[in-house]
């Protein structure tokens, strides 16, 4: 390892979480990881990482602590308290969250870190599994230039499209943005797909022209096989999109912006949970529209 690195421990090694630790070990870093389940610590540990037992001890000694939890109670979990994050990393660290979680909440927590000599950054991603693993995830990242100017290094070893996009919370808040226009996408997509079939037209030709055109999208590049093939293997879960819907249209009344179409299709994720899909794919979004259309599902 080179010694002149800095120290990461990584904390939450979920879809997302796994493979972009895995990036930064490949890149020469020294990583510490922490997760509920073992088998995803004994993942770390084959790819030469090692495994923590608890919070503090991954986070002890490392100059970086990354986080990638599903939500803003699990961030504020692994923070707080007295086995968390802030209690027992060291005055200087970096924290930098990946998570997707309220803008309000990465307001919160690096209000709190100051107080230890914290500084904190927030990174959400986008790219799902797919752009995690192959290291080409867009990272927008709210907090100070200087911890931004620190953690490019890192964050190169895990996307490609890197942005501050201003103070803290700004990174939650373009994270909101991005959910809102990939789930309207995957609608869109799903009611075209349904469309076509209905009217008897070959489905892979039509969507290979559809995407050299100005309909085509990176949803319709990346999702084209999860509706060519039903398979709605979760890259990005419903249940997911759904709590990030909720973070977007809150978010929205807040700040007095109307969502008319994003109010929609954020009911059509909803109802899609509540019909017990919620472990899929977001490109399970077809599912409801052939439940309304009275197609196969």
């Amino acid at each position: 390892m080179s010694s002149n690195l800095p120290k990461i421990a990584w904390i939450g090694l979920g879809i997302m979480g796994s493979p972009m630790s895995e990036n930064l070990i490949k890149a020469g870093y020294d990583v510490t990881g922490h997760t509920l389940e073992q088998e995803k610590l004994d993942r770390l540990a084959a790819a030469g990482g090692r495994a923590a037992s608890s919070i503090a001890e991954a986070v002890r000694d490392a100059d970086v602590v990354i986080t990638m939890v599903p939500a803003s109670p699990q961030v504020e979990a692994i923070a707080y308290g007295p086995d968390g994050i802030l209690e027992n990393a060291r005055a200087g660290a970096l924290l930098i969250d990946m998570s997707s979680i309220t803008p309000q909440t990465s307001v919160d927590l690096a209000g709190a870190a100051r107080t230890k000599g914290i500084r904190v950054l927030d990174a959400p991603v986008s790219g799902g599994e797919a752009g995690a693993i192959e290291a080409v995830l867009s990272i927008m990242v709210g907090g100070e230039q200087a911890d931004f100017d620190e953690a490019r290094p890192l964050f190169e070893a895990l996307g490609k499209t890197i942005v501050l996009c201003g103070p803290h919370g700004s990174g939650q808040t373009v994270k909101a943005a991005n959910q809102l226009i990939v789930a309207v996408n995957i609608q869109a997509c799903a009611e075209a797909v349904v469309f076509l079939e209905k009217s008897g037209v070959d489905l892979k030709a039509a969507l290979d022209v559809l995407g050299g055109g100005l309909a085509g999208s990176t949803v319709l590049t990346r999702k084209k096989d999860n509706f060519l093939d039903r398979d709605f293997k979760p890259g990005f879960r419903i249940d997911l999109h759904h709590k990030d819907m909720g973070i977007v249209t809150d978010a929205a009344r807040d700040v007095g912006a109307a969502l008319p179409v994003g109010a929609v299709v954020a009911q059509l994720v909803a109802s899609l949970r509540a019909q017990g899909d919620g472990g899929l794919d977001h490109s399970a979004l077809l599912r409801a529209v052939e439940r309304l259309s009275g197609a196969r599902v």
